[in-house]
Order: C-alpha cells, then sequence, then structure tokens
C-alpha cells in the first residue's frame, strides 16, 4: 500500500470563468476516511473528480494511488477505484443484481466470483436478497444508496470516493447508512475520501478532514487536530454550524 491515497501539487483548474481549484497541494492518507467539507461551489467534487481524472488540471500534478495520472493508465486505474455519488446513478433499466454487478461482469469475473462477492456486499450493506430482483425505482432512498455503495466496491477497490452520497436522505436513514458505514470501515482497510456539506457527518465519519473554500484549502489535518485547532474563524464557524448555508 502506498502512504497516500493520493496526492495533489500545485494543481489549479480554471472552469469558465471559475477558479474551481486554487494551486490546490494535498497528500490524502492511505487507508484512513478523509473527508472535504466546504460550502456550494468551494471546489469538493472538483478534487475527487480530478483524483479519478474525470477532469485534467490546468497545471500541476496528480498522483492517485502511486500512479501519476495519464490518459494511457487511466482505465486501469479506475478498475482499483470506487466511486458513487449523490444521484446514485443506478442504471434504470437494469435490475440490482445487474447493476451491482455491473463492474465485475465488464472486467470479465466469473460467474462464482461475480455470486461470491455479491454475496459479501449484501451481507456487508445488510442488503435483504429480496432487493436483487428489484428495478431502482422500487428500492427505499436508503437500499439506493447501499445498493450504489455495492457497486462501488464491487470489485473491491483500494480507493473509494464519495461525493455528497448520503445528502438527499432523511435524518433516520442517514444514521443507519452512517452506522453501516463505520461499521465498513472496521472490516474493510480501505482509502476514502467522502465529500461532504455537512459538518456533523465529517466529524463522524472521518479521521481526516479537509476545509475548502473557493477552490483553495483553508486547513487539513486529523479531525482531533482540526477541532482543537482551527485555523481560522471560517473554520471555526464552519464546524460548529455557525456559517452552514451562508459560507
Amino acid at each position: 500500500m502506498t502512504e497516500h491515497a493520493a496526492k495533489l501539487t500545485n494543481v489549479s483548474l480554471q472552469r469558465g470563468n471559475v477558479t474551481a481549484l486554487d494551486d490546490v497541494s494535498l497528500a490524502i492518507p492511505a487507508g484512513k476516511t478523509t473527508a472535504v467539507l466546504g460550502a456550494s461551489g468551494s471546489g469538493k467534487s472538483t478534487l475527487i473528480q480530478i483524483i479519478i481524472g474525470l477532469h485534467t488540471p490546468d497545471s500541476g500534478t496528480v498522483t492517485t494511488l502511486g500512479q501519476t495520472l495519464l490518459p494511457r493508465n487511466l482505465r486501469a486505474l479506475r478498475k482499483r477505484i470506487g466511486y458513487a455519488i449523490q444521484e446514485v446513478a443506478l442504471l434504470p433499466h437494469m435490475k440490482i443484481r445487474e447493476n451491482i454487478l455491473l463492474p465485475a461482469v465488464l472486467s470479465a469475473w466469473s460467474r462464482a466470483e461475480q455470486a461470491l462477492r455479491l454475496r459479501e456486499l449484501l451481507d456487508l450493506m445488510s442488503l435483504p436478497d429480496s432487493v436483487l430482483d428489484r428495478f431502482p425505482h422500487e428500492l427505499s432512498g436508503g437500499q439506493q444508496q447501499r445498493a450504489g455503495l455495492c457497486r462501488a466496491l464491487s470489485l473491491k477497490p483500494d480507493l473509494l470516493l464519495l461525493d455528497e452520497p448520503f445528502s438527499g436522505l432523511d435524518t433516520r436513514t442517514r444514521r443507519s447508512i452512517h452506522a453501516q458505514f463505520l461499521a465498513m470501515r472496521q472490516q474493510m482497510s480501505i482509502s476514502t475520501v467522502l465529500v461532504t456539506h455537512d459538518p456533523e457527518e465529517a466529524i463522524r465519519l472521518a479521521e481526516f478532514i479537509v476545509i475548502m473554500r473557493t477552490g483553495k484549502i483553508q486547513q487539513f489535518g486529523s479531525v482531533h487536530s482540526v477541532l482543537e485547532q482551527p485555523a481560522s474563524d471560517y473554520v471555526r464557524e464552519l464546524l460548529t454550524g455557525l456559517a452552514r448555508g451562508t459560507v
């Protein structure tokens, strides 16, 4: 395992008239969960999209799982990365079984390997077998999110990127999936980057935290150190929720 799950060095990206990332340097620890926290438009989603190669920076270098991102190695590298977003992105015309196993099918896993991995994933996410022959619209929001996480984990990735995966759920369902996520983290040593706008979620689920604002990193460190010694009033207010929705 590499020392860092991902490393950005002096990365900048302009999107139209907006500076999405502004000279960002960051080393994300391997084997840990790192939350990326900030208001809308702070550059959180762009950060993980850069890590998986969905955007090419205007300047700077990106290393993911020990490899510098280049067009020739992106396909192989992405097989080692799980990616889940708020909208879940389950294919509506496919049943849940097919959705979860799609990466394994595309990677030419045998039927026996697929069946074994499917069993492991259902157990991991506490999903009943009864969901497998349903379509996404027939599941609750919480079940859809769990199925989306199953698909993201299907190839046993070394890195898991989660972009606001729980934000569309009601409080009770979110807490249930949070508990499931923490249980999963105990079972699997997987490098995870969690994008969120919710300080409580970041503090509860992560070991490290990145605070972003207008494309720049305001502070990075362990959750404990950032809570104990916020680098600015902005960070302090964001973490206590005082600036939520206004920053």
